[in-house]
């Protein structure tokens, strides 16, 4: 059995940034799907294992663990780092200024952005009578906009420094989902230098939307 197992989407963001996370990690892991688009997130059966009815899902099968779960994706980044810290996704720990930069870039994606910008908010959008595309787009943009101005000041090859961290996983999925509302990322040259770079590195392949065991068919071309 793998040491966990994933509860999520093949396109929800928070879901792509555990699974870059545990790639990165070399943790072994195994996706249960659960379909946003038809509500599977809402059922009985979803809502006993997690109560705020959302995915990313993650569920440990280690037996130090007695069958833990974090319902949450930030929480389950950090409960991974401290669980398998070989491979970090956050700077030394005696470097507290660097880790807060690393949880603000973090904030800024997963406090700022992306909330009001999932399913839930567009679903609710539409129903008010106003354009989900629309408010996507200029939400996500003045996201990014805010993350870049932070991370010019820090990054390197990746977000901060020449390591990939946790923003780096919480950044790319939202660069992804930028891209797909029409966001211009040529317009933040240190956020699109990072996605270039991140995009090429095997744990972020293989996490892609486009690389899931429920990606539809249709897809999986890209």
């Amino acid at each position: 059995m793998p040491d966990y197992t994933l509860y999520s989407y093949f396109r929800s963001s928070c879901s792509a940034r555990l699974r870059i996370v545990l790639n990165l990690k070399g943790i072994s892991y195994d996706i249960a799907p659960v379909n946003l688009l038809k509500d599977e997130q809402l059922s009985e059966s979803h809502r006993a294992l997690n109560p705020s009815a959302s995915v990313p899902l993650l569920v440990s099968h280690r037996p130090q663990d007695d069958g833990f779960k974090v319902g949450q994706s930030v929480a389950a980044l950090e409960f991974l780092e401290e669980a398998h810290p070989e491979t970090p996704i956050l700077p030394p720990a005696g470097d507290a200024k660097a880790r807060a930069v690393v949880r603000t870039l973090v904030a800024i994606v997963c406090a700022d952005t992306q909330p009001v910008t999932n399913l839930r908010i567009m679903r609710r959008v539409r129903a008010l009578g106003g354009s989900a595309e629309e408010w996507n787009r200029e939400l996500m943009a003045d996201g990014l906009r805010a993350y870049e101005a932070v991370a010019r000041h820090h990054a390197g090859k990746y977000s901060f420094g020449d390591g990939i961290t946790m923003a780096d996983a919480c950044l790319l999925p939202a660069a992804w989902n930028a891209e797909r509302f029409g966001v211009d990322l040529g317009a933040f040259p240190v956020i699109s230098g990072i996605v270039e770079n991140l995009n090429q590195h095997e744990a972020v392949k293989r996490a892609h939307y486009f690389n899931q065991p429920d990606t539809p068919e249709n897809l999986r071309t890209q």
